[in-house]
């Protein structure tokens, strides 16, 4: 080929054109062409076209390289494959799952349902440690530790409180669970009907009380965004809580107050301590 072979190198990130120069062989099988011809001419009288020599040479072409069309999905581990139920559409997927709990479509979408849950709930649970016994320390509230309000007495017994939240978690709990069932089927306010939910995504309700800002009717792009941020502060929520509850069996002690003392003696006051003999 006069030009060249042309290899076009295209992956899912790079798309590369190269262009291969001649070989050495091809050169000099063309050369020796050239100077038969020059000869031939020679005898018979007539000079070689400069245009004609030229054009029997090769040319070299240039080589072009075009951009990164697509950056690298992020994963937990860089470099890692997927499983391919988790394509990347949901909030939150990095490719994590190694046991393959995901791998049947209905329990994906159970799964993701109780993730966010358990997000939302360890996100309120980790204020509720943290603010109170901060405040408290500051002198602005007086308020006990979260492992130990149990133990107080309150305006009545622990057994009616049980009760009236289980009641109350339960009908909460029902029309979540109908809503996955049935999504939009309890948009409806049952006791003020003109109070519609405007949410159309199972777990993401929307309306006045759950999405006041508007924040979740945005662009495509601004809704995963904001729905990733809400899984990775929750995941990290959970690991407080267990954080905390595990500092409170080993230490007796609040996060704050075991904060407090690493900082005071950060040589000593570690987590190793708690695996230390006393």
């Amino acid at each position: 080929m006069a030009s060249g072979a042309a290899v076009v190198c295209a992956s899912s990130s790079v798309a590369t054109a190269v262009v291969v120069a001649p070989s050495s062989s091809s050169q000099k099988t063309l050369l020796s062409n050239n100077v038969g011809a020059a000869k031939a001419s020679f005898l018979v009288g007539r000079a070689v076209s400069l245009r004609q020599s030229k054009a029997a040479m090769p040319r070299r072409a240039a080589v072009i390289v075009s951009e990164a069309v697509q950056t690298e999905r992020p994963l937990w581990f860089p470099g890692s494959t997927p499983p391919p139920w988790l394509d990347g559409s949901l909030p939150g997927d990095f490719g994590f799952d190694p046991l393959g709990l995901g791998s049947d479509p209905e329990t994906l979408k159970w799964m993701v349902q109780s993730e966010i849950v358990h997000c939302r709930w360890a996100m309120l649970g980790a204020a509720g440690i943290f603010i109170p016994e901060l405040l408290t320390k500051l002198g602005i509230l007086n308020t006990p530790s979260w492992y130990t309000a149990g133990e107080l007495e309150y305006f009545t017994d622990k057994t009616t409180l049980f009760v009236v939240e289980m009641i109350f978690l339960g009908w909460a709990e029902g029309r979540r669970w109908a809503d996955i069932l049935k999504p939009g089927s309890v948009n409806t306010d049952p006791i003020f009907p003109n109070n519609k939910l405007t949410g159309t995504d199972v777990g993401y309700p929307g309306g006045l009380w759950f999405d006041p800002l508007g924040w979740g009717s945005g662009s495509p792009e601004k809704i995963k965004e904001l729905r990733t941020k809400e899984i990775k502060n929750g995941r990290l929520a959970m690991l407080a809580v267990m954080g905390a509850w595990f500092q409170a069996q080993y230490t007796g002690t609040g996060p704050i107050d075991n904060l407090l003392a690493h900082l005071a003696d950060p040589g000593h006051a570690t987590v190793f301590a708690a695996f230390s003999s006393k």
